[in-house]
This record gives structure tokens, C-alpha cells and sequence, in this order.
């Protein structure tokens, strides 16, 4: 492991005890581990390239990544078409990191600081036929940048990138924290941030990487600590939504799959997933039964499933070491891929009745193939 990331992390480790696990190995020791344990079989490299080839012919546009193939207006209050995402430019940079592939990580860098900077962030949303850059950042797709450039300084032994995520990191701490608080959101034009965190923006790991600091410390105390007590019950082992500042209450309308799914990566992460998590989720693989939404008691609210949800599933296989999880999420994720040569959705994860083809779950599946 390289000195600057041990000093990273060192004291991360003494605010969380379980973490030693997860950070003992540099991102080159886990992609070679991965390929042994999961192999990089011929059907497996052929779904993944075809899958890279629609992203990068057809998801991928002058300024960046589409948000979904079927353009639209882009006059949603949420991003459409083939608006940019700075949650889809950092998965993409955190592929081209974990496969050694330099040059298209420094072009998919550079669009990133070209289309989406501003001064307190990467905007989270940019709408090309409006030339209108947003002026609200999302932490999450900020952390999810500063990650990809930690592991490309490691990948590439590239003190520049390293450079880079710290100048990233500090700007994060200035805006989206506060008093030892991280927030989802801060807002350039109205100078403020919300009051709340939403535990899947929470990625344990990143903050861990970032330089030590006596408020970043502070930092990774108290995110540790409320993502853990989010946990929902033994009977439904998934976490709550979001944590508010002012109530000291957490929150939940109904509990999203995918974001649940996202905080007990983190927490595997770094350790500290719950074996109850990992059964209930495991079960739910085998079964073909993890859906989209549930309520609190567990009680599905939909039968909708998702490419994202065993995506990241399939991650979370990798980063505990069960290979049995990860071969059968990437099978059932698999099954949501367009595999007939004719259609224009070939290779991708969509609908070809809408030619509907999301970033969010193309780019999960990327990642999950070499994660």
C-alpha cells in the first residue's frame, strides 16, 4: 500500500476498529484477487465489452455521459435525456481507474472539470440544450470523483491525482460539511446547505482516504455512527433514508432497494456490514426476489427490480469475499441485458420497448464486472 494512502487512513482506523479488514489491501491486490476468485470468463468479458461499447457509441456524448439514451427536453425538476450527471462522470472515472485505462481516465477528468466545476463542487447536473449549469453539488457524486482520482493516484502511481483528490477534498469539508455533520447538497447561488444526510451519500471509504485532519476525524466519527444506527431490525435488515439534523430523527417514506443497497456497500466497505444484511440479501439473490421499494416491516411495494440493485449487490459479494454472491448477482443482473444483435439497444442494460437505457444502471453493471 502506498505511504500517502496508510496516512489516509490511519486515523480512520482508530475511530473504527472494524475497518483493518477492508483497508489492507490496495485496489491492484483486489482486482487480482477478484480475477482469480471469480474468473474473467469468456461470456463474462464479452457481456462487459459489449456492454462498454454502447456506453461509449452511444451513451456517451461531446460533454459527457447521457443520463438516459432517449433524449427529452430537459425541463424535468430532475435530470433527463442526455443531460450530464456528475454521478455518472465519477463511475466512469472509477472504471477507467480500476482497468489501468490512464487516457481515458485524464479525458474523463478533464470533461468532468470542464462541463461540471464550479467553485464549491461538481455541479450534479448539467442540461446541454439549456447550456444551463446547476448550482447545487450532490456529496455523494463529489466523494465519488475525489475516490476515483485516490485510486488513480494509487493505480497509476500518479502524485498529481493525488494532489488533485486532496484540493477535492478540502473543498468538500468547506461545503458539505459542517461541525463534524456531512450534508447531501450545498447550493452556490443561495450559499447554503440543507439540513439532513441521506446514508447511502455516505461513503465511508472515501472519507477515509481523505487527508487526517482533527475535523475530518470528527467527520468519519459521526458518519460512521449514524449510518450504523439507521439500521432498520433484524426482520428487515435494510436502513433507513435519511438522518435529520434538527429533529435528530431518522426518516424514511417507504425504503428504496438501491439505496439501501448502497449504504451496506459502504458499511461492507469498511467492515462493518451486518451478517443479517448479507443473509437477507443473499437469500433474495438466489430467490430473484429483491425489489425496488418495501416498507419498513419489510413488505415489498412493488414487483420492480432493477440491473443496479444486483449490480451492486454483486459488489458488495466482492468486497466480503463471497464469491457465491457475486457469481449469482451478476447472473440475475445479467438478465436484464439486450443481447440481440438487431436491436439499438444491444449490449446495454434498457427496455427496447422505450429504448429507455439509463446511465445509473449501465455504469453499475460496468463497475460490478470489475469491481
Amino acid at each position: 500500500m502506498l505511504g500517502w494512502k496508510s496516512k489516509g487512513l490511519i486515523s480512520f482506523m482508530l475511530l473504527v476498529s472494524s475497518l483493518l479488514a477492508a483497508c489492507d489491501q490496495t485496489i491492484e491486490d483486489r482486482n487480482i484477487r477478484l480475477h482469480h476468485q471469480y474468473g474473467n470468463n469468456e461470456n463474462a468479458e464479452n457481456r462487459e465489452q459489449k456492454l462498454y461499447l454502447f456506453i461509449t457509441e452511444k451513451l456517451m456524448g461531446s460533454q459527457g455521459i447521457f443520463t438516459n439514451l432517449t433524449e427529452t427536453d430537459q425541463n424535468e425538476s430532475f435530470a433527463t435525456g442526455h443531460e450530464i450527471l456528475s454521478e455518472s462522470m465519477g463511475l466512469l472515472m472509477r472504471y477507467y481507474a480500476i482497468t489501468s485505462q490512464q487516457d481515458r481516465f485524464e479525458d474523463s477528468l478533464r470533461l468532468s472539470q470542464d462541463v461540471l466545476m464550479t467553485e464549491s463542487g461538481f455541479s450534479y447536473r448539467y442540461s446541454p440544450k439549456h447550456n444551463k449549469l446547476y448550482t447545487v453539488n450532490a456529496a455523494v457524486d463529489d466523494l465519488r470523483i475525489i475516490r476515483a482520482l485516490y485510486e488513480a493516484a494509487d493505480i497509476f502511481e500518479n502524485e498529481i491525482y493525488f494532489k488533485q483528490a486532496n484540493q477535492y477534498a478540502d473543498r468538500f469539508m468547506k461545503y458539505n460539511t459542517q461541525n463534524g455533520n456531512m450534508f447531501d447538497f450545498y447550493d452556490e447561488y443561495y450559499r447554503v446547505q440543507n439540513n439532513f444526510i441521506t446514508l447511502c451519500y455516505i461513503d465511508l471509504r472515501t472519507l477515509g482516504y481523505m487527508s487526517s485532519q482533527h475535523d475530518q476525524q470528527i467527520l468519519i466519527n459521526q458518519m460512521s455512527s449514524i449510518i450504523q444506527n439507521g439500521y432498520v431490525s433484524d426482520e428487515f435488515p435494510f436502513y433507513e433514508t435519511r438522518y435529520n439534523y434538527e429533529t435528530e430523527n431518522y426518516q424514511s417514506e417507504d425504503i428504496n432497494t438501491i439505496e439501501s443497497m448502497l449504504t451496506i456497500l459502504s458499511l461492507a466497505e469498511v467492515g462493518l456490514q451486518r451478517v443479517e444484511s448479507i443473509d437477507y440479501i443473499k437469500q433474495n439473490v438466489q430467490k430473484g426476489t429483491l425489489y425496488g421499494k418495501y416498507t419498513k416491516e419489510g413488505t415489498p411495494k412493488t414487483d420492480i427490480q432493477s440491473t443496479a440493485i444486483y449490480a451492486i449487490a454483486a459488489m458488495i459479494g466482492s468486497e466480503i469475499g463471497d464469491e457465491e454472491l457475486y457469481k449469482q448477482s451478476i447472473e440475475r443482473m445479467e438478465r436484464y441485458q439486450v443481447v440481440e444483435a438487431g436491436s439499438t439497444l444491444y449490449g446495454a442494460y434498457g427496455d427496447v420497448a422505450t429504448l429507455q437505457a439509463y446511465s445509473f444502471d449501465n455504469l453499475q453493471a460496468l463497475l460490478a464486472y470489475v469491481y
